[in-house]
């Protein structure tokens, strides 16, 4: 059973990549902040680079959804091919704000922290920060956001992301990718409910 959307998401939800259900879980995460109608446009903005494996997170995420049948309303920015990072972001942003109205935005981006919690993905209410664990002053993205820990803080941060084990943001990537599948299956079902509720009433009238 998924969570009721009529209760709100946790503040800080973590879970590692490799924990048993953890795309369902994930997925009922997600789906319990997305908008309770189907006119607000969902956007994925992927958020990192390929020029280094540890930031290459959000790329990757961005590439898998492309290839997944996700609800019509589901968009997604930054991939492999067309990358959104520190150089392009603000532009980027700014085109996607002009392109729907008033989205809900949800960031994807990797991150660091400490090494006990390497592997693990968060949701969290309110903006992605990128690039503050490596000092960049950076416009903040999202409504809610997803980031994946995919190394260790504290000491040449760079030198770091640029020596992150590919298979480890592939996998985290991958968990991404999929609980936001599921989470878009989970949306359509629910909206197929509310829509049938609406035509229900409409009939009764």
């Amino acid at each position: 059973m998924f969570k009721s959307r009529l209760f709100k998401g946790e503040n800080d939800f973590k879970i590692h990549w490799n924990e048993s259900l953890a795309t369902n879980k994930i997925a009922n995460e997600l789906f319990s902040y997305f908008p309770l109608n189907d006119f607000t446009p969902i956007v994925f903005i992927c958020i990192g680079t390929d020029r280094s494996t540890g930031d290459s997170l959000g790329p990757l995420v961005g590439t898998q959804l492309l290839n997944k049948h996700l609800p019509n309303n589901f968009y997604c920015y930054g991939t492999l091919d067309d990358p959104i990072h520190a150089v392009n972001l603000q532009e980027k942003l700014a085109l996607i704000q002009q392109q729907f109205i008033n989205p809900f935005i949800v960031g994807i981006d990797a991150c660091l922290g400490q090494s006990q919690h390497v592997g693990t993905i968060q949701i969290k209410e309110g903006p992605l920060k990128p690039g503050a664990g490596v000092n960049k002053s950076l416009p903040n993205v999202g409504n809610i956001h997803m980031t994946g820990i995919v190394n260790i803080s504290g000491f040449m941060e760079y030198f770091v992301l640029q020596n992150t084990r590919l298979n480890l943001v592939m996998n985290i990537a991958t968990i991404i990718s999929e609980s936001i599948y599921k989470a878009g299956l989970l949306y359509t079902f629910d909206q197929k409910i509310v829509n049938s509720g609406h035509e229900t009433q409409k009939d009764s009238l």
